[in-house]
């Protein structure tokens, strides 16, 4: 009776052992299946022509408006891996500040955007922007007060380029105060 009961639940371990291999294998066939037959991802986005789209909150590269910023550092003291630098000095014109420079380390970024919820003028924000590609970590530091006025004033995205350029500069490319280099029209402002 003993020997019946031991060989009825081997034979109940040898079924439960097979069919779970069995329906684990039938998941990896599916998926192997599957991937053949979707297209690839060339297919569905000419991706250096057509961006790749992304969500509405996505957290991308950060977007920032130099003229805005009135150096309060609150970003910075936000930023939970301290990869914002600010450099400031006293506004000769006036009281506050004048920002020379506005830099984030994308070596250490997380992406996170605990620095723009601080911002008390909403100077920085998060982009859609995730593709900036370079050859050392000296280019993942971004200057924003040395970038191309676009950029900096928050109206075109950060590339490659316009980082690169922005490495041979050594005075910020606008101050505040100064009339703006584009021309507004009165519906504008």
């Amino acid at each position: 009776m003993q020997a019946l009961l031991n060989f009825r639940e081997w034979c109940r371990n040898v079924y439960v052992a097979v069919s779970t291999l069995l329906q684990g294998m039938w998941v990896t066939m599916r998926t192997m299946i599957w991937t053949y037959r979707r297209k690839t991802f060339t297919e569905v986005f000419e991706y250096p022509e057509v961006p790749v789209p992304v969500k509405a909150r996505y957290r991308g590269f950060h977007r920032f408006d130099l003229t805005t910023c009135i150096g309060c550092e609150k970003c910075a003291v936000a930023c939970p891996v301290d990869c914002i630098y600010i450099e400031k000095e006293k506004s000769p014109v006036g009281k506050g500040f004048r920002v020379n420079g506005f830099t984030i380390d994308y070596t250490k970024c997380m992406f996170c955007a605990l620095c723009v919820e601080p911002c008390p003028v909403d100077c920085i924000f998060m982009g859609s922007n995730h593709d900036l590609s370079c050859y050392s970590r000296d280019g993942c530091i971004v200057d924003y007060a040395k970038l191309p006025l676009e950029v900096g004033w928050g109206q075109a995205t950060l590339n490659p380029t316009a980082v690169a350029e922005s490495k041979v500069l050594y005075e910020p490319v606008w101050v505040k105060g100064e009339q703006s280099p584009f021309q507004f029209t009165e519906s504008e402002k």
